[in-house]
């Protein structure tokens, strides 16, 4: 049984070094942590975290699994960058009692973007979203580089802000963001090169399942079957076929389907009944209004019309 996640809501970065075990920030609005000072002690508890600032991880751990959002796990590479945006939530789940990551945690409250081009502009970068499960996979000249842009900002820190060093600070973030569009746009084109290829794995993975007796015993394939099959996160095959083919997961799947009780219709003298349930269908009721929704017609009225 999985166990209750605790909630922990985190309003401001002081509190977060607080729970943290750390000292109280050099400034209220900005913090730059490293992971290894880190004195949490989750002794594999899971917990949850939601706080009120952003905050951009990189972070080399593979000793615990995280989830994101509700459902989507998070993949966590060697030398990968991660990124949260205030509200979300977290959760974290330890796997062992040492638990020592390594890393940089840089925490920005929204007010210290107050009244800056960035301010506005963080809210457009696509990995903020729930939508982005996966760390971005860094080079290892692309981990020094992020790192020195992370060092550059806890120097100015510790030096203590002012007006002008707010400014470099500012363009720092700007210049790692920036950076970090570039990585994520790098790694989506490169993923374009594999995308028609799981798509075909895609085609196959269900031609198999329609030929077997998989629809009668155990029904329509789930989003989550069908992408535990292909090895990838449901989040990515939806946004693949998004792409590709426009349509979400749920409706490529009923057309799959659609197809399959058109050929059943045409070619078999079953009636609707046992072509619904032939086909993953619980009621044949369900089964006719998707097929009339998909087709303008009932599943007679195609019989009809086809012959």
């Amino acid at each position: 049984m999985i166990a209750t996640p605790k909630k922990i809501h985190i309003n401001t970065i002081t509190d977060y070094h607080k729970l943290a075990g750390l000292p109280t920030p050099g400034h209220p609005l900005l913090s730059v942590i490293k992971f290894e000072d880190l004195k949490l002690k989750p002794d594999n508890q899971i917990i949850s975290m939601i706080h009120n600032f952003y905050s951009i991880v990189l972070k080399r751990d593979n000793n615990n699994t995280c989830r994101y959002g509700q459902k989507q796990e998070i993949t966590l590479h060697q030398g990968g960058l991660h990124f949260m945006s205030p509200k979300q939530v977290l959760t974290m789940v330890v796997h062992s009692q040492e638990y020592t990551p390594i890393g940089w945690l840089l925490l920005i409250h929204p007010d210290f973007l107050w009244n800056t081009a960035i301010a506005k502009k963080i809210k457009q970068y696509e990995f903020f979203s729930y939508e982005v499960n996966e760390s971005l996979a860094l080079s290892v000249d692309e981990e020094t580089t992020v790192v020195n842009m992370i060092k550059n900002i806890n120097q100015e820190v510790a030096d203590g802000i002012d007006l002008h060093s707010k400014d470099v600070i500012i363009a720092q973030i700007e210049l790692l963001l920036a950076y970090s569009e570039r990585i994520y746009k790098r790694l989506f084109t490169s993923e374009k090169k594999n995308e028609h290829r799981i798509l075909d794995q895609l085609e196959i993975l269900i031609v198999k399942y329609f030929k077997s007796n998989d629809l009668i015993k155990n029904g329509i394939p789930t989003i989550q079957y069908i992408a535990d099959q292909l090895h990838i996160s449901p989040n990515y095959l939806s946004r693949l076929l998004q792409s590709i083919t426009g349509q979400s997961t749920k409706n490529y799947l009923h057309d799959k389907l659609i197809e399959l009780a058109k050929e059943k219709l045409s070619t078999t003298e079953l009636s609707v009944s046992e072509i619904a349930y032939e086909i993953g269908f619980k009621t044949p009721q369900s089964f006719s209004k998707l097929f009339k929704n998909k087709t303008k017609l009932t599943p007679l009225e195609f019989r009809k019309s086809f012959n």
